[in-house]
């Protein structure tokens, strides 16, 4: 049995409808009308322990739902759901010193006190012992690479130093589970890799099992081998990262250095064209036309560099979403 199971879970909610202006205030007064909206629907996976997994989808499309079912903050509509051996909403002690659920758009510290504070209060609600509070932050920090930070007022902490010191106050109770949504949020390109790197060593150092959602491609495609994609409220997806292509991806890109510069409507002839910067041509190209596709263009078009590429997971995925909301 796995770390995380659900089975056919799902999340509704009743919301009430309200015209605006005066007359419909009163009619919201006395004769309410309601809708309901499905977050979730039906949704069937398992992660195993030590397991890394990426969870994708538009803004709107569950993630977020997800993970307080998965944590436990909010009841289930209907279905089942399992995480290390308990039922979330349950919240029991045991449960919540497994887990920890951490959101790149929510903070825990106090603004105005150092880190260290706020990790004593921890401390003190998993009632860590003094000698083991020392080492954990120890460790944590250097990880984190944040000694000598953690006795600085939190908002003198830059954005990335924020953001690492929420990580090791969630991590202080040293959870099995790792429950991440937006860790990298707003973060700049060196923060989002040390977040990454800091991820990746504390999964092989505890086998801690984690579900990330994040925007930034680069931080699903360098830690995650496995993707769950939801798409308004349904799984769409579950399998391999390099497995999207195959799904999702009809297409190959083929990259040309022409002798030459074409014109753009000659160069449409072979596929649709993405860009096309004086001599230089990126193409699509469906991969049942590829062969052929390749062929002629070596045959017809002065070439003296050619190059097919999967297309990127981010463009893929992109590409998917945006053919879903205007079929």
């Amino acid at each position: 049995m796995g770390q995380i199971r659900a089975v056919k879970l799902s999340k509704h909610y009743r919301v009430a409808l309200k015209a605006p202006g005066f007359l419909g205030t009163l009619r919201h007064f006395f004769h309410r009308q309601y809708r309901q909206i499905e977050a979730v629907r039906e949704i069937s996976f398992q992660i195993e322990p030590g397991e890394i997994v990426g969870f994708l989808g538009p803004n709107g499309a569950g993630k977020t739902t997800t993970l307080k079912l998965l944590s436990g903050l909010i009841y289930p509509s209907s279905g089942q759901l399992e995480v290390a051996g308990h039922q979330p909403f349950r919240r029991e002690y045991a449960f919540l010193r497994k887990i920890t659920l951490v959101m790149g758009n929510k903070q825990q510290l106090i603004w105005d006190l150092p880190a260290a504070d706020s990790f004593r209060v921890n401390a003190a609600v998993y009632e860590i012992p003094e000698a083991e509070f020392r080492r954990r932050v120890g460790e944590l920090s250097e990880m984190l690479g944040l000694e000598g930070r953690l006795h600085q007022p939190v908002r003198k902490l830059s954005l990335g130093e924020r953001m690492k010191a929420e990580l090791l106050a969630a991590l202080l109770h040293r959870p099995q589970i790792l429950f991440l949504d937006e860790p990298t949020l707003g973060l700049d390109l060196n923060a989002q890799a040390a977040v990454r790197t800091f991820l990746l060593e504390y999964n092989r150092r505890y086998r801690a099992t984690i579900l990330l959602t994040s925007h930034y491609m680069a931080d699903i495609t360098a830690l995650c081998e496995r993707v769950l994609m939801i798409h308004q409220g349904q799984l769409v997806y579950d399998g391999p990262l390099r497995g999207l292509l195959e799904r999702f991806a009809p297409y190959r890109e083929a990259y040309l250095k022409l002798a030459q510069p074409l014109d753009l409507a000659w160069l449409a002839s072979y596929g649709e064209v993405r860009s096309l910067e004086g001599r230089e041509v990126r193409l699509l190209l469906r991969r049942e036309e590829l062969v052929e596709a390749v062929g002629r263009m070596l045959n017809e078009l002065p070439v003296e560099d050619l190059e097919v590429r999967e297309p990127a997971v981010e463009e893929v995925i992109g590409k998917f979403f945006t053919s879903s909301k205007n079929p």
